[in-house]
């Protein structure tokens, strides 16, 4: 599952922190070319010295710059893949008959809706993925700094998990959990 484990803010921190010196360094070249800033003459030489460097150096600067360019593009490809992909099941057993259709969506929401009320939780996320004949489920779960992710854990697969296999007619769903902790605690007794 592509978006579990991803230190993905950090990585769109980086990639915007990146981007923003670029369009800096950008725009500190166009006004100083125009004559609008006044720390550099335009007309001056971008380097001290008129002789120029081997030729061999372009040569290692655009390789440089290539594979650069194109790992920072897989980078910014690997942001936009966040969950896997979803269908539509279809449920047909006489498609002269019609057939039902069901969006992955539609189906994880009663459960999520439960999952969230168990002891400790704070939040769930899920993508049901696959088709019918080969689902997969990618459950990330907020928990409070004081919940117990073992008794959630034990109680997704004895209750949560079982009724959404049962809901959905599955004899069995490979399951990817993510436990991520909040800085919300949990309710307290006074």
């Amino acid at each position: 599952m592509s978006s579990l484990n991803r230190p993905a803010r950090l990585n769109r921190t980086v990639l915007a922190s990146f981007g923003l010196v670029l369009l800096a360094v950008g725009g500190f070249a166009v006004t100083a070319h125009f004559g609008k800033l006044t720390l550099v003459a335009s007309d001056s030489a971008l380097t001290p010295s008129t002789v120029g460097p081997p030729t061999w150096v372009w040569y290692v600067v655009a390789a440089g710059a290539i594979v650069l360019g194109l790992l920072l593009l897989r980078w910014l490809a690997a942001q936009l893949t966040r969950k896997p992909k979803t269908h539509t099941w279809r449920f047909e057993t006489d498609p002269g008959r019609g057939r039902t259709e069901l969006a992955a969506a539609t189906a994880i929401a009663p459960f999520l809706a439960e999952v969230e009320t168990y002891p400790g939780a704070h939040a769930a996320h899920a993508t049901l993925a696959g088709t019918r004949d080969n689902p997969a489920l990618a459950l990330v779960f907020g928990v409070e700094q004081d919940g117990d992710t073992t008794s959630i854990r034990k109680r997704l697969e004895t209750h949560g998990l079982l009724r959404l296999r049962q809901a959905l007619d599955l004899d069995t769903l490979p399951v990817a959990i993510e436990f991520r902790f909040t800085t919300r605690a949990g309710a307290r007794a006074r």
